[in-house]
């Protein structure tokens, strides 16, 4: 894996960047930070510690909160923590996978996650305490699920790929990314074929069409 995307992705991941919208208020943002958790119910304006997890303060890099009950949040830091209360006590559930790049949570059980890591993608569905493979043989830069139960990720060397949570076999949906590799994806909840990505260049793609064909955002 280059070098230039492990250091772009710990750019967008740093403790002062990494944000996760949660469902259970819609103004309520999760920080993963340096000294832990800490939430905003008003848009960021102001933020409170919620926990210092387990042997904390710990700094969280990869958080993802569940669609299936939106109290579930998990975080990885050193093993993978969980919480069931949105974030005010926490657990350490499993082992990571190795190598771990960025996590989703599903949207249909708040049991299953996704991993995506420099050798593949995978699955555990039982909070983090087995893992499954569903790719492997190449880095996954991200993975995000949305609620509908469809997630995307990245795959070097193959591309944009989709798959459904009940039938999880990827197929690739584009692969014309030239050197560009995506580390982070949006999906407009009010229109699934609209999305955005982040890409280690700093640029924003976005595509009017599902994620077939992608412009650079302003370009």
């Amino acid at each position: 894996m280059p070098s230039s995307f492990l250091s772009s992705r710990t750019l967008w991941d740093s403790p002062q960047t990494r944000l996760t919208p949660t469902a259970f208020s819609p103004a309520a943002i999760l920080l993963a930070a340096a000294i832990s958790g800490f939430t905003s119910t008003d848009n960021g304006e102001t933020w409170q510690q919620l926990s210092p997890g387990v042997g904390g303060p710990v700094d969280f890099h990869q958080m993802t909160v569940s669609l299936a009950d939106p109290k579930v949040v998990y975080g990885a830091y050193g093993v993978l923590q969980m919480s069931r209360d949105a974030g005010k006590s926490w657990s350490e559930v499993g082992p990571l996978p190795d190598n771990l790049i960025d996590m989703a949570a599903s949207a249909n059980d708040a049991k299953t996650i996704y991993a995506a890591t420099e050798m593949g993608l995978a699955v555990s569905k039982d909070e983090g305490r087995t893992w499954e493979t569903i790719l492997d043989g190449a880095p996954v830069s991200f993975v995000e699920v949305t609620g509908d139960g469809t997630a995307y990720a990245f795959v070097l060397g193959r591309g944009f790929v989709r798959f459904r949570e009940d039938q999880p076999t990827p197929d690739t949906v584009s692969n014309d990314w030239g050197n560009r590799i995506p580390l982070h994806l949006a999906v407009d909840p009010t229109n699934a074929k609209r999305m955005f990505v982040a890409t280690h260049k700093g640029d924003i793609l976005v595509s009017a069409d599902g994620g077939i064909k992608w412009t650079v955002l302003g370009g």
